[in-house]
């Protein structure tokens, strides 16, 4: 989510959040208008992929979401400030699902959540929300209204592990602040690693050319079935624009953090305070590190749970191989509890379901000799180090 200016998360990597403020001050007028006569005729799972039908069915559980934060100045006067964003409906109890970055403003420690939030329904309903909570770690924020009178629909959660590249896909949010806008087109990549607020990576990020833009953060990615692959959430762009690579968080991660905000208003991440680098053959034979793959450890976080198991990161001056720098001497980590670890994207999933206090087995390879080492998870700090 962004305000007026627009601001990015990281280097290039530019959040979706926001089409409010004053982003298109002087831009021409843009008539509001939803092309959806396309049919695409793709078999999935046994169906046409109809982004008309799917508009028509799933659009209306589809929801503006406005933020109102403290701050000097901003657009609302009085020291208020106020974003925009997208959500959708996951219960007829009144639930609904953003980003963390739409409803909460900051990074790390310095991540605070709005003021006020409101839901605006494309029947033109809108209502005040509650923030349940919001999980910065993954960029899954979950809002609770009081249904009332209002007729929700729930959009049924799909399963990320079975989605397949090529798959195509549809988005509907607010781009620009432009309600209920619908874009197309496929999965272009799978298990992509993207930011999060505080720093760490967030896995198993879904790649599409769907066009994502400011205002889009939150809002469904859907499979041909309606269902919600992810929460569309970053795009990857030198103009800001979303110029054919858009990310979504999957919607996997979202069930796991909206589980636990259900039930905690927050969510616990185990940290084993190690930071490495993939191990490939021609990496691994140069620097004879008697393995083809696995994550090998180039820094350990001082007095964190890996530092206090033993385990080793690098030391001595740099060598540059194929053009990288490495950092020499650390241990490979290449299990996790038994379940192989190809490098620092498998260290982390197998990790994900873990809690701070956990013990866990982790087989690490140190000059060439393999050994087990026990390690006692902390839980992850709000931000990485500096």
């Amino acid at each position: 989510m962004t305000r007026a200016p627009f601001v990015a998360i990281a280097a290039i990597v530019a959040l979706a959040g926001c089409g409010g403020g004053n982003d298109n001050a002087s831009a021409p007028e843009v008539r509001r208008t939803i092309t959806t006569e396309v049919k695409v005729e793709r078999a999935v799972g046994g169906a046409d992929f109809d982004p008309a039908a799917i508009y028509q069915r799933d659009a209306p559980s589809v929801v503006t979401i406005i933020s109102v934060f403290s701050g000097g100045g901003g657009l609302l006067g009085g020291g208020a400030q106020a974003g925009q964003g997208s959500g959708f409906v996951i219960s007829d109890r009144g639930e609904i699902v953003t980003n963390a970055h739409v409803v909460a403003d900051g990074e790390g420690a310095a991540l605070h959540k709005a003021r006020e939030v409101y839901v605006q329904f494309a029947d033109g309903n809108q209502v005040s929300a509650k923030i349940v909570g919001y999980d910065p770690n993954a960029d899954v924020g979950l809002l609770r209204i009081d249904p009332g009178d209002l007729k929700l629909r729930a959009l049924p959660l799909g399963d990320s592990s079975k989605v397949a590249v090529g798959e195509p896909v549809a988005a509907i949010g607010s781009p620009f602040g432009e309600e209920q806008s619908l874009s197309v087109g496929v999965v272009s990549a799978l298990n992509r690693s993207i930011d999060s607020l505080t720093g760490f990576q967030i896995n198993d990020a879904i790649q599409t050319d769907a066009a994502i833009n400011r205002g889009n953060s939150g809002g469904p990615l859907l499979d041909a079935h309606g269902r919600v692959l992810g929460i569309n959430s970053q795009i990857r762009s030198s103009s800001g624009s979303g110029s054919g690579v858009g990310f979504a968080v999957s919607v996997n991660t979202i069930k796991r953090s909206v589980e636990q905000l259900r039930a905690h208003g927050k969510v616990d991440y185990a940290f084993l305070g190690v930071s490495t680098q993939d191990v490939y053959p021609q990496l691994g034979e140069h620097f004879h590190l008697g393995v083809a793959r696995g994550a090998w450890v180039h820094d350990v976080s001082g007095g964190g749970p890996a530092d206090k198991a033993g385990i080793r990161g690098g030391s001595g001056r740099p060598v540059r191989f194929q053009a990288e720098p490495y950092q020499p001497g650390g241990d490979v980590i290449v299990a996790v509890e038994g379940h192989p670890v190809q490098g620092g994207t498998d260290l982390s999933s197998a990790l994900e379901p873990l809690h701070p206090g956990d013990r866990v087995q982790l087989e690490i390879v140190r000059h060439g000799k393999r050994k087990t080492v026990t390690v006692r998870l902390a839980a992850r700090p709000r931000e990485t180090g500096p």
